[in-house]
């Protein structure tokens, strides 16, 4: 089933989100619409605060992107922690679902060594560099309560002040549902 994606403005998208466990009540079937609604907004990655979960769970598909170590970068992190952000800082243009229309350099460790548990609760510790790190790092930010905007320069902030706020109002034209806050 296709969720809708919360917007800029809506109150979970700023809450650090919480821990899960394997008792959590049909999650195998959240992770099917969760990759279901990424695929039909032409997502790579998707948090769980971005349709309303204020939990640590995301979700990412990176086979697209040419040239991303892994090849067959599709995975389910629960309950992540980045342990460690390293090597050289890059930009790169980024966007997300929840500010559609909206892009911006951010500039980001090109490494990080992260653990995390799949979606069996089996646990992980695993190193990821470029593209795959980048993602990580995107939707890692969702369950802090972070967004890419927060990461970007403070006059480009500025300038994208009125984007934002129609995002905010609802005043937006995205390809995919979306839930906006109440006014």
């Amino acid at each position: 089933m296709i969720l809708p994606i919360y917007a800029y403005g809506q109150p979970v998208l700023r809450k650090k989100a919480t821990d899960i466990d394997a008792s959590y009540p049909d999650l195998q079937k959240l992770l099917e619409n969760m990759f279901e609604t990424m695929y039909d907004s032409s997502g790579i990655g998707l948090a769980a605060p971005q349709i309303g979960l204020s939990i640590r769970l995301f979700i990412v598909d990176g086979t697209e992107i040419e040239d991303i170590n892994p090849p067959d970068f599709k995975k389910v992190f629960i309950n992540p922690q980045i342990i460690e952000e390293f090597d050289e800082k890059w930009d790169y243009e980024e966007g997300c679902l929840s500010i559609p229309h909206v892009r911006a350099d951010v500039n980001r460790h090109s490494k990080l060594t992260i653990t995390y548990q799949d979606e069996n609760f089996v646990e992980h510790t695993e190193t990821y560099d470029g593209m795959a790190a980048r993602i990580i790092q995107h939707e890692y930010d969702h369950i802090e309560g972070i967004l890419f905007t927060d990461r970007i320069h403070p006059l480009k902030r500025t300038m994208l002040k009125t984007k934002l706020n129609n995002i905010a109002a609802g005043k937006v034209n995205a390809h995919y549902r979306m839930k906006f806050a109440k006014k």
